[in-house]
């Protein structure tokens, strides 16, 4: 009688085994097919960049500004790809955002640290630089002048040619100077300490 019931339980036990086994089999399968499913975006065509303004090299920065990249393809871009006069994201894709991590000084306006979005309006011999306190948004289509923390008015000048929307700081004896540069017109934005 002990024998039987003994036989029985190695029986159920090695049903459950098996079932088991298919069990951690089946999960297993399923689930490195999902991971072969999941879908990748390709390579951004602006592709989206970080610039610092810095001390030097090694130091923590005092500006960060993450912005896309749009290049000009033979195209005309600043007059009118992007339009003199009206807002822009100042960049592709998602709004440009600058973080500040101290208060500076944006014109006469202090700006306390934090992120803002930053938009400008180009102009052909003057541009807008606008700090925004309204976050991830796509463009400017949902721009909101209630929002805006600093303007400051500043002119266009020239430079070399460039391919694409760069951002870049140089330092200078109060604080920095934010450089935009597209084609041939070079913007400078002060943000001083």
């Amino acid at each position: 009688m002990f024998a039987s019931i003994f036989t029985t339980i190695i029986k159920i036990k090695s049903q459950i085994m098996k079932k088991s086994l298919l069990f951690a089999i089946l999960l297993f399968i399923g689930t490195v097919t999902s991971m072969n499913a999941q879908k990748f975006a390709g390579l951004q065509k602006s592709p989206t960049d970080i610039s610092y303004a810095k001390t030097d090299r090694n130091a923590k920065p005092d500006v960060k500004v993450i912005y896309s990249r749009p290049q000009k393809k033979g195209r005309t871009m600043l007059g009118e790809k992007v339009a003199y006069g009206k807002v822009w994201r100042t960049g592709a894709d998602e709004a440009t955002e600058i973080k500040l991590f101290k208060d500076m000084k944006l014109g006469e306006k202090t700006v306390k640290a934090g992120t803002y979005s930053l938009f400008t309006i180009p102009g052909e011999k003057e541009w807008t630089i606008i700090l925004n306190s309204d976050l991830d948004v796509w463009g400017a289509y949902s721009y909101d002048e209630g929002k805006d923390v600093a303007r400051i008015k500043v002119p266009a000048g020239t430079g070399d040619e460039l391919e694409a929307f760069s951002i870049a700081f140089k330092k200078v004896d109060k604080g920095y100077h934010m450089v935009l540069g597209w084609e041939t017109t070079r913007v400078e934005v002060p943000f001083y300490n």
